[in-house]
């Protein structure tokens, strides 16, 4: 049985046949959405028909050119539109999240001081080292986390304020508060930003909404590949600041001053955006935002809380599997589900599933090691800051889920089928009979 949501859009790799080391073939099951979500087909038909023209961006008289060009700043008005933007709102096209938000990093006026949990992925947790961070905890409730920051914000001393929040959390999928802390941190007169890297692909964003002052996304969370992601919001910070990439296309001019360069910058968004930006990666990242938006959300949202329940029901059925959540079971929450487990080891258990079972999971502390460990802590895991992640997506079908928990209920009572070694960066199947694909 397959749930599906009405007129899904294709994926590219959907019916993908992988070997297993045990012999034979098997339909990939990606588990794995919230690392990167695949290709949909419109997109790469989007591609397919920008190709021929691909060109010089902003530098060339050429027809060629001139298309490139008109596709990539097409490409701002989608994202706009998908994040809920206000009409004016910049936006700077970057390489992923992570990007983006250090860029933001760079801009801070001197003196900003940075508020943000500890919980959030790294993308979200460093990129301000040289501000005044004020390291608010891991808060025991959505409540809490309001109440956290109001009273951060009321004892902090005047001055610049950043507000750094995440969408939903890429260890366990829980959705934030983020209309009530951003409301927080505007009557405190701060600016927000929200880390929406695992928000994008599965809800609506209401930036001007919800009161946000920027919003970070990457296109390969969102079923568009080439590395792209984009800043979304205000100029105020950005517009003041020095170029993120200096050369050209952030330049105005450059004239020799006795013998040394004067440069005039440009504005936004070209003043972020130094050399040969990337058009195929900003035109996929709007193709899929237009795909998303044709699908509308409540197919897309239903589909994925199916999958997610029945997630959780087949894992808490397993022995030793213990469910990872910061806050109650019913929080809402995207389709990511982390679990630990008293053996085997989370990095044999998910080499096994793919070896075995042709399944793809996530295993480690995720890039968000503080909140791993603080999870992994609270349910009396006393080892390595090691968990195993699953995640759904639209490609997803409930046979890949009853075959995850198959595996895994297997792998804990009775060990892996095949031989495999520690190498120091993780499990290896030994041998490894499976042929890797040619793809020159």
């Amino acid at each position: 049985m397959t749930v599906a949501v009405e007129s899904t859009p294709a994926l590219l790799g959907a019916g993908l046949r992988v070997p297993l080391v045990t012999g034979g073939h098997v339909e990939y099951a990606n588990l794995d959405y919230a690392a990167s979500t695949p290709c949909l087909v419109d997109v790469r038909d989007g591609i397919d028909r920008l190709l021929p023209w691909y060109s010089s961006v902003h530098r060339g008289a050429g027809l060629a050119s001139q298309v490139s060009t008109m596709a990539y700043e097409r490409a701002r008005d989608s994202v706009r539109t998908f994040v809920g933007a206000k009409p004016d709102a910049a936006v700077i096209f970057t390489r992923n999240t992570t990007d983006a938000l250090n860029l933001l990093g760079r801009s801070l006026p001197a003196g900003t001081q940075v508020f943000r949990f500890a919980s959030e992925h790294h993308a979200a947790l460093l990129p301000w080292r040289n501000a005044r961070l004020h390291r608010l905890g891991i808060p025991a409730s959505p409540e809490n986390a309001v109440r956290s920051l109001a009273r951060a914000l009321a004892d902090a001393p005047s001055g610049p304020r950043l507000v750094v929040l995440t969408g939903a959390s890429n260890v366990t999928g829980e959705l934030w508060p983020i209309p009530e802390l951003a409301e927080v941190a505007r009557l405190f007169g701060a600016h927000t930003v929200l880390d929406a890297a695992q928000l994008a692909g599965h809800r609506p964003i209401d930036q001007a909404g919800w009161g946000l002052s920027w919003v970070a996304v990457s296109g390969h969370k969102m079923y568009a590949p080439f590395g792209t992601g984009a800043l979304v919001g205000s100029g105020d910070w950005l517009a003041d600041a020095e170029p993120y990439l200096v050369g050209g296309g952030a330049t105005e001019s450059v004239a020799d001053d006795a013998g040394a360069e004067t440069v005039t910058w440009t504005g936004l968004p070209h003043l972020h955006e130094g050399g040969s930006p990337n058009v195929v990666g900003a035109h996929a990242m709007a193709g899929a935002c237009e795909t998303l938006t044709r699908l509308g959300w409540g197919p897309l949202v239903e589909h994925e809380q199916a999958l997610t329940a029945r997630v959780r029901d087949g894992l808490a059925s397993v022995p030793g599997v213990r469910l990872l959540g910061l806050w109650d079971e019913d929080h809402p929450r995207t389709g990511v589900v982390s679990f630990s487990l008293t053996r085997p080891d989370p990095r044999l258990v998910a080499t096994a599933l793919a070896a075995e079972y042709g399944i793809g999971v996530r295993d480690g502390a995720f890039c968000a090691h503080l909140a791993v460990r603080f999870l992994l802590d609270r349910c009396g895991h006393d080892g390595a800051a090691q968990a195993v992640r699953v995640s759904v997506g639209l490609g997803t079908t409930t046979e890949h889920v009853d075959r995850l928990v198959h595996g895994l209920r297997e792998l804990v009572s009775n060990g892996p089928k095949w031989a495999y070694a520690d190498t120091g960066g993780g499990w290896r199947p030994r041998p490894d009979p499976r042929p890797v694909p040619e793809l020159r």
